[in-house]
Formats: C-alpha cells, structure tokens, sequence
C-alpha cells in the first residue's frame, strides 16, 4: 500500500464533526551545498495533541498578521498564480499572506530566517513579525518554489489547507540560538537525505512531499514544472495539478 492509498484508508475510518480546512504553509529547507542534497526536519514535542514525535517540516496556519506583513521581495508571479488557483476570493493579499506564513512559521519554530536587510523601517505587525523584524531582515518571498498543496481529508478532528514551499538553505540569513529544545515545539532538528528521512516516523503526507521534491530535484526545479494538489474526491485521495 503506497503513502496515498494509506490515507484513503485511513480517511475512511474517521468519525469527527466536518469542518472547513483552515489556510496553513509549510517550508522545507533544502541544503544543496554537499553531493546529496539534504532537507530540514523537526521532531514535535512528544505531549502534543497532533503528531506527537513525529518528524516534520516547519509550518502552520495562517495568522491574521501574515496578511499585514511588508515584504523585503515579493513572490514570483508563477507561484502568486498557483496559489491563487482553486479557492475561494482568491487575491494577492491572501497569496502572500499563506507565503509569510511559511516563513514565519519557519522562525519561530526552527529560529531561522529567510529574508533581506531592510533598508527603511516600515511598520510591523507585533509578536513574531516585530521579533523578526528586530535582526535586520524582512521575509523574502522570492525564492520561494511552490511544491504541493494538501487539503486534509474530511472528519479528521484538524483540517488545514496546507501549501508546501521549499527554498534553499543558502537564504539564511540570520539563525536564533535556543529555539529548539525539549520543552519547545521541535525538541530536535536534522539535515537528512530524503532516502534517511523517508526511514524516520512521518505523517503520510510528509512522506508523499519528499518523494515530490525528490523527482523536482531530478528535474532541476524548473518554474514551469505543475504543482500536485492532495485532496479527497469521491472518498478517495487523488492528485489533481496546478
């Protein structure tokens, strides 16, 4: 049984009240620099409610800031496109937002930013943004590929619309020390191959995202290649495009 036929089956077991997915983003970290590239993932807290000790990529859902966030760079117009596809009241301002989101997400679970010296200094939302904003940088949501999106099945007790990005770990531009640790979040973070990470305890639909950036690896990331979209129809998981 592959990663998709396992969550049409599991899909089918579920019981829970429906509800209406919530916008979410995640972002892998690709490290390119070495003969196999290698992506970042964080072990979750053993106590948390969803994915206790999962490994996983850094990510959420969107924050109500996201959406007033100034960016340093904005997206490239072939992944402000696709994002705006098959959804409802669908606008720059939301597009951006689901890409701020993933960026983030990324720092206050990981400590890593990728972004751009600021020049100015336009105001910033408060909590995370303004931390953010504290080390020089503003979110650069240029380099940002758009890799999959996933819709989580319905009657799961949490339902996201998540979009997967990856960017390279070259746009790092600033690392904060003691994020991570065993009362956090991630209580562990790890540079793996996809082969090494594909071994380690991943939600299905991690798993189905590495085989995905692994076949775009081999094709070289080009910016034309279409965006796999995750979602039930018919009571079975499918992959539609982008």
């Amino acid at each position: 049984m592959d990663a998709l036929e396992a969550v049409t089956a599991y899909a089918r077991t579920l019981t829970s009240p429906n509800q209406r997915p919530k916008d979410a983003a995640t972002l892998v970290i690709i490290d390119r620099a070495g003969a196999t590239p290698k992506v970042l993932l964080g072990k979750r807290h053993h106590a948390h409610a969803f994915m206790p000790g999962k490994f996983v990529f850094p990510g959420g859902r969107v924050d109500p800031q996201d959406g007033t966030m100034p960016v340093a760079k904005p997206l490239n117009p072939q992944v402000e496109m696709r994002l705006m596809r098959e959804i409802s009241r669908p606008s720059r301002t939301r597009a951006q937002a689901i890409a701020l989101t993933a960026i983030r997400e990324t720092f206050e679970e990981t400590g890593l930013l990728i972004g751009s010296p600021i020049k100015d200094s336009p105001r910033t939302p408060p909590g995370p943004w303004s931390e953010f904003a504290s080390h020089g940088y503003y979110p650069d949501l240029s380099m940002l590929h758009l890799v999959a999106r996933a819709i989580t099945p319905p009657r799961y007790l949490r339902r996201f619309d998540a979009r997967f990005f990856t960017v390279d770990s070259k746009e790092i531009v600033h690392r904060v020390d003691g994020v991570v640790h065993r009362d956090a979040e991630l209580v562990e973070l790890k540079w793996l191959t996809i082969d090494e990470a594909l071994r380690l305890d991943l939600p299905d639909i991690t798993s189905i995202i590495l085989q995905e950036i692994q076949s775009r690896i081999f094709a070289g990331f080009r910016p034309e290649l279409q965006v796999p979209f995750f979602r039930m129809r018919r009571s079975r998981f499918v992959s539609d495009l982008l």
